[in-house]
């Protein structure tokens, strides 16, 4: 894979000066294992943010072309069960929509960015929604429209960056686990909130940057002398450039003028053994470390 390594000198949440963060560490272009030592590939820093939690690689590696990432067949992606559609998919996330809007679905509008194989945009249309989506990858378009039979006329093969909708035109928009995959984060919610309606709700799912595992990870690093961290993937899969803090967000509500309606913790996967799970899951539950924040904007 060819990169360009651009430097980057300010928070891309907050916009503090990139030479104030905390360095890390540094992560490779691969897996690293226990022992990076044994591997060989290409490395960068990856610092924190001490304004607003926001952890980013720097320089940040810019690959030629999204093919390189994305343009991979939908199954070398996802595993097999994924291409499984039930109707408890996205239901929690609709149900908090209503929640925090109130009102009914029906006649509002709804954006999916990074749609994928469009399973939301079913549950979405479903629950009685107009359903439009973005998805730049051509397989994951192709397995959407092949797959799950969404119309060509709802799901757009672009980018945030090249797609045009009306200003003020949704109700409701979703970055589901997409936002930590996007070069300009801030520039990507700007965007979005410029389709949405004054009042309007855009959710967003993303790697928390204090995720307890993450943290006891890059402790066993230190234990053995290794300044390597396990934060961020930005050279391999699943290609996270960022992980993002709350106050990543009430940060960049001053820039892109909006509020924070909501957030949740998921604890998601540990990625260590059963026994141990019976103690560090109620942890992470209690302590807000788990690995996935999930938070809820309203445009004011």
């Amino acid at each position: 894979m060819k990169y360009e390594f651009k430097n980057i000198s300010r928070c891309n949440m907050c916009g503090a000066p990139s030479h104030t963060a905390k360095v890390l560490g540094k992560r490779m272009n691969q897996s690293q294992g226990k022992n990076p030592r044994t591997k060989q590939g290409i490395s960068t820093t990856i610092l924190k943010c001490k304004k607003c939690d926001l952890i980013y690689a720097n320089p940040l590696p810019v690959p030629e072309s999204l093919d390189q990432h994305y343009g991979i067949p939908a199954e070398d992606y996802w595993t097999p069960s994924y291409f499984v559609y039930d109707e408890s998919y996205f239901k929690r996330q609709i149900d908090t929509f209503f929640r925090l809007y109130g009102q009914e679905a029906s006649g509002l509008k709804v954006l999916d960015i990074g749609a994928g194989i469009g399973k939301a945009m079913i549950s979405l249309k479903n629950r009685g929604f107009e359903v439009k989506g973005i998805e730049p990858s051509k397989p994951f378009y192709d397995k959407a429209l092949e797959r799950m039979k969404i119309s060509p006329d709802d799901l757009l093969n672009e980018s945030i960056e090249s797609a045009r909708f009306p200003s003020e035109y949704f109700d409701f928009i979703t970055f589901g686990a997409v936002l930590e995959h996007l070069y300009d984060a801030s520039e990507s919610i700007k965007t979005a909130m410029g389709w949405l309606k004054p009042g309007g709700l855009l959710h967003i799912e993303v790697p928390s940057s204090n995720w307890l595992i993450a943290k006891i990870a890059n402790l066993y690093y230190r234990i053995w002398g290794l300044d390597y961290v396990t934060n961020l993937s930005p050279m391999h899969e699943p290609f996270h450039i960022y992980e993002f803090g709350l106050k990543s967000f009430a940060e960049n509500a001053k820039i892109n003028h909006y509020e924070v309606a909501y957030h949740q913790f998921d604890v998601c996967d540990t990625f260590m053994p059963k026994l141990l799970n019976k103690i560090i899951v109620p942890y992470m539950q209690s302590t807000h470390t788990g690995m996935q924040l999930e938070i809820w904007l309203r445009k004011k």
